[in-house]
């Protein structure tokens, strides 16, 4: 699904999917060269990480592990409700890996703050974030991003795997949605 499909719902494009494609080049070759002997570990956070995930990996060109965890503090809102659920938990064991954690947006920073101190716990050899999307007017607490795709206005955006109450996750661009659909 592209913009065109959806033009109703979104008030503006923000990024196509050239643009993110092109972006996430960028970034695979950034690890690709930081990585290059250390075989990293890349933990998706579900559920809108998944196309992040999927053409960040493809765009790599060393190997790399895959594992994924979902947790929760949105419910079906635009808004975090601040509490943090761990909804699925990894299978890998990370100490001694090289770890980054790849996530699709950055929003108040509160859910990756919890999940950074739970996985620095288990003794990684290192723990990096790459995010697709941040919001830096959003944010509540100082989150270092390692790798970062695009800052985004404090509006509600979906596409790219970010959705509203489940939709819009395929959107192919990302876009600020429209209120007349969330009020």
């Amino acid at each position: 699904m592209d913009a065109a499909d959806v033009a109703a719902d979104l008030t503006e494009v923000l990024y196509t999917s050239d643009q993110i494609a092109g972006r996430l080049t960028e970034i695979a070759a950034q690890i690709d060269q930081d990585y290059a002997d250390k075989d990293p570990l890349l933990v998706g956070v579900l559920n809108g990480a998944v196309m992040v995930m999927a053409d960040l990996t493809r765009a790599l060109h060393i190997h790399c592990a895959m594992d994924w965890m979902a947790v929760s503090s949105y419910g079906m809102g635009t808004h975090s409700s601040g509490v943090v659920r761990i909804l699925k938990d990894l299978s890998t064991d990370l100490v001694g890996r090289h770890v980054i954690v790849v996530e699709d947006i950055i929003d108040t920073g509160l859910t990756l703050s919890y999940l950074m101190q739970n996985l620095a716990s288990r003794n990684p050899a290192s723990l990096k974030i790459m995010t697709m999307f941040r919001k830096p007017d959003a944010l509540k607490i100082d989150i270092d991003v390692t790798y970062l795709g695009f800052d985004l206005p404090n509006q509600f955006v979906v596409g790219y795997g970010l959705d509203y109450a489940g939709r819009y996750r395929n959107l192919t661009d990302v876009g600020i949605l429209a209120e007349h659909v969330y009020s």
